[in-house]
């Protein structure tokens, strides 16, 4: 081409920034903001300083380079991570999750196997991190449960979530960058399940994987801190329920001695009236007006406001946020639980929760009073507090913020626990369904539903302003318009010819699956020290010039780059999801090798042989 030897300096200046990056990016001596934003100066500084030309055309200008950042790719991928915080937010997915807990103990194969595949569809249509994010808790308590250690779930946790998205367009940024960029290139299209019939191959051998030999190779690692936490975890607070006009208890009394409208809570008296009810609860109906003081360790009454909140109706009400631009009052859509000790010499000594008007001072209420070596059968409101007591805190995360500089109480920060609010879950899921339903039958692009998605997911209330713009990770924004920009200059420089016709003429005397087989291997060894997102952006323009160059589907390639940029699992640092799980699994930077490094090269080898047969390639 006359093109690369009229542009053939700025080339070799264009991959020699790309390798600088990418060497940086290995590294981690730098944030990944730093770099990305340096690299993207350099691409700049350099087109135009020595500006490319054919017959007086500027090739590569200034808004080429930065255009990525208005990319439909990276916006749909910002209103994607929006809608998974929406979701996670609003607990919209720990239903059925919970679900399968309960009947755990009864069929513990089949519930562990049900909520890795629910785990996989799920991360087909939704971004990994917030999925992976609510499934550690989940996972915990099941290896708990089951006496398990909890590394033999971490790890099949994220690699899990990372075989989902490799199954449809929307499972992973990394999909829709690459077809952003084939898009680009080619004016080629990737539809939203053409990557699943491949992707569940992959995905049904990584998981076979996981469930032999994987299992095998993971470590197992005991948590020191364990026996304390557990400890702590099996404490039981005091706390109250007022039976209210139209509570769900109304009617409702105990099956063989047990209240089971409220699991694994043991109620020591009701208030009704001035008669004080005590166990055992013969013949007995709640009625709208009683006081039940029951017990109940935090996860207990956590699971209850969680999957009931109409339970603890009255607390939930009295929990606000001031709205900073207009200073009105709306919902809470933070929830946050912590427990505090009341320091020695508190003011709070000796009075009890009605008198020292907690809520009215703070903002927050008190759901539970925990005090060692007592059994108390009284009003909670009524208790006098004594040093030492552990109070157990419902309230909004600023106001909760605001009580580590009160004097009469030490909060303990490492108790702090978010609480999605489920009165959002159903509005959350049908905006979520509403997306995919619209994009999966092409009414939509990807890009218009995500956003639409998003902008629903703040005005109902699933999220707020604050927590939408937390979800965008400035991280993801650079480095992907970084990328873009990186593999626009690849592209229009001729270095992604250069390193395509380098590809062909090493594989491609061997034939098309050797190609196939070649670049697969590449992608997924890159990805796990660059990031899929910038191996699959810089390596779709090198995979259609070498389809040009040998004169295979250029289609192919481009898929082949994308399953091979999923293979992040040798590194903890290759994806968020593998960074997740790393601290509660216990693991090392080492266990992902020997776990992962097998795993990559065993899915090269059913891709270099299914591939084949599967774009029926001579």
């Amino acid at each position: 081409m006359e093109f690369l030897q009229d542009a053939h300096w700025q080339m070799w200046a264009t991959l020699a920034i790309i390798f600088v990056t990418i060497v940086f990016y290995t590294l981690d001596r730098f944030s990944l903001e730093l770099v990305s934003a340096a690299a993207l100066v350099a691409l700049l500084a350099l087109f135009l300083l020595a500006p490319m030309e054919d017959a007086g055309v500027n090739l590569l200008t200034t808004e080429d380079l930065l255009s990525g950042f208005a990319s439909p790719a990276l916006f749909a991928i910002l209103g994607l991570l929006i809608i998974g915080q929406g979701m996670f937010q609003s607990g919209a997915l720990e239903h059925p999750t919970n679900y399968l807990l309960r009947i755990y103990d009864k069929r513990p194969v089949t519930v562990t196997t049900s909520i890795f595949v629910f785990i996989m569809v799920i991360s087909a249509f939704l971004n990994n991190t917030p999925v992976v994010v609510m499934f550690i808790p989940i996972m915990a308590a099941l290896a708990q449960q089951g006496k398990i250690p909890v590394a033999r779930y971490m790890m099949p946790l994220s690699y899990v979530s990372i075989f989902g998205g490799m199954t449809t367009l929307i499972g992973s940024s990394t999909n829709l960058l690459a077809a952003q960029s084939y898009r680009a290139t080619t004016g080629g299209e990737i539809g939203f399940f053409e990557l699943t019939p491949m992707g569940l191959i992959l995905a049904g051998v990584g998981v076979l994987y996981m469930a032999t030999a994987g299992r095998w190779l993971t470590p197992i690692r005991s948590n020191p801190n364990q026996t304390a936490i557990s400890e702590r975890e099996g404490k039981h607070f005091i706390a109250q329920i007022e039976i209210t006009r139209g509570h769900p208890l109304i009617g409702k009394g105990p099956v063989s001695g047990l209240f089971v409208d409220l699991p694994d809570i043991t109620v020591r008296m009701v208030q009704r009236r001035q008669k004080a009810i005590l166990p055992p609860f013969d013949d007995f109906r709640f009625m709208s007006g009683d006081v039940v003081i029951v017990a109940a360790t935090r996860s207990a009454l956590t699971s209850l406001l969680k999957s009931n909140p109409a339970m603890l109706e009255g607390l939930m009400a009295e929990t606000s946020i001031a709205d900073e631009e207009d200073g009105s009052v709306q919902r809470s859509t933070q929830l946050t639980l912590v427990e505090a000790i009341v320091a020695p010499g508190s003011r709070l000594i000796g009075r009890s929760i009605a008198q020292i008007g907690f809520h009215a001072q703070t903002n927050c209420v008190i759901v539970g009073i925990e005090r060692r070596s007592r059994m108390i059968r009284t009003q909670m409101n009524t208790i006098r507090l004594e040093a030492g007591d552990v109070l157990l805190i419902l309230g909004d995360l600023n106001d909760i913020r605001n009580l580590r500089s009160d004097r009469d109480i030490l909060l303990l920060e490492y108790s702090m626990q978010g609480l999605p609010d489920p009165r959002n879950a159903q509005i959350a899921a049908l905006i979520f369904a509403g997306v995919i339903g619209v994009t999966a039958t092409g009414l939509v692009p990807i890009a218009i539903s995500a956003i639409a998605g998003a902008t629903a997911m703040v005005a109902t209330g699933c999220l707020n302003v604050r927590q939408a713009a937390r979800a965008v990770d400035r991280r993801i924004y650079l480095l992907i318009g970084a990328s873009l920009a990186m593999g626009a200059a690849l592209e229009r420089s001729g270095g992604a010819a250069l390193i395509g016709e380098a590809l062909a003429d090493a594989a491609g005397p061997l034939g098309p699956v050797a190609v196939i087989s070649a670049l697969f291997i590449i992608c997924a060894g890159l990805t796990n020290v660059l990031s899929n997102n910038a191996t699959a952006v810089l390596f779709t323009p090198i995979a259609v010039s070498a389809a040009r160059q040998l004169g295979i589907d250029e289609h192919i390639l481009v898929l082949t780059v994308i399953f091979g940029s999923n293979c992040s699992f040798a590194t903890p640092v290759a994806y968020q999801t593998n960074l997740l799980v790393m601290t509660p699994g216990h693991y090392k930077f080492r266990d992902f090798m020997v776990v992962g490094g097998p795993l990559i090269i065993l899915l090269w080898v059913v891709y270099s042989v299914a591939a084949p047969f599967y774009f029926q390639l001579n």
